[in-house]
């Protein structure tokens, strides 16, 4: 555990001395930090006052107000929330389904894997804004379905990337020497070769975050995301684009916060690569070195 927090805090202290990712790590930190806590903000994204509509930026109502009088800075406050649950959820759902099937597929070879891999490539070869819309209609306009919707968007990735670094490590040494001690199939896939495979799956998930939030995001956006009341980023968008001229930053501010933070997540994934093939690149010279 201690070397796993050692590690961990390596990594940040690299990530960190990227001027790039230092940003988008802060950024996404006050993020995350506001949603978890907007319950204990004078903050209410549901009162409304339509006296006060389509009101600009003011001292009392930061971003303005929508055309019931409610608070755009509140609104994506909590829209917050329901972008990083649906990314996260997806996350989850993804690696949960997506990891197994990809260390099956690569371990055993032979039909198991045609089998499995074609499945993958028929989730693939589906739009994933399309794929999301039909299993909304099925489930009900929700956010709990969204969630799921996203979620199976993204198991093709999370198996086609576990699949590749078992088959990159199978025949390694140290997985043969737990073969032959006779480990079972299980506890070589999920005790010996994932630890091993755990760097790029997490870049995986960082980039799938952001790929989820802008999908949660276009399916409101398309009026089949997460149903009114619930803030949503893309929601906001889709009513505000009626009122561009009446109160532009209605569209434009949420707009902005929806993009510096799915631009983050893909900055701190693209750091997160150099940094991870900076690394391997060291370990094969330091290999070959020794070997010389």
């Amino acid at each position: 555990m201690s070397e796993t927090l050692a590690a961990f805090g390596t990594l940040l202290r690299r990530l960190f001395a990227r001027r790039g990712a230092a940003l988008s790590l802060i950024f996404l930190g006050l993020v995350a930090l506001t949603a978890i806590c907007a319950g204990l903000l004078p903050l209410d994204p549901l009162a409304q006052n339509v006296a006060d509509s389509l009101k600009s930026p003011s001292a009392e109502s930061w971003f303005g107000t929508d055309e019931l009088g409610r608070d755009i800075l509140a609104r994506v406050v909590y829209g917050a929330r329901t972008s990083l649950v649906t990314a996260f959820g997806a996350v989850f759902i993804a690696a949960l389904v997506g990891v197994p099937i990809g260390l099956a597929a690569g371990f055993y070879g032979d039909w198991r894997d045609s089998l499995l891999m074609r499945c993958i490539d028929v989730l693939l070869a589906l739009p994933n804004i399309l794929f999301a819309m039909a299993l909304i209609a099925v489930l009900g306009r929700s956010q709990g379905a969204a969630l799921i919707a996203v979620g199976i968007a993204g198991i093709p990735g999370f198996a086609r990337i576990a699949r590749a670094q078992v088959m990159a490590l199978r025949q390694l040494d140290f997985v043969m020497a737990v073969r032959g001690f006779g480990g079972s199939p299980g506890y070589i896939m999920f005790k010996t070769i994932l630890p091993n495979a755990l760097s790029p799956l997490v870049v995986q998930a960082i980039v799938l975050a952001s790929v989820a939030i802008l999908l949660e995001a276009a399916l409101a956006f398309l009026g089949v995301g997460v149903p009114p009341p619930t803030p949503s980023w893309g929601e906001m968008l889709r009513t505000g684009k009626s009122y561009l001229y009446e109160a532009p930053s209605y569209a434009v501010l949420p707009g902005v916060v929806l993009t510096l933070t799915i631009l983050s997540f893909d900055t701190i994934g693209r750091a997160l690569t150099a940094l991870l093939d900076h690394d391997e690149t060291d370990a094969s010279g330091a290999t070959v070195g020794g070997r010389r």
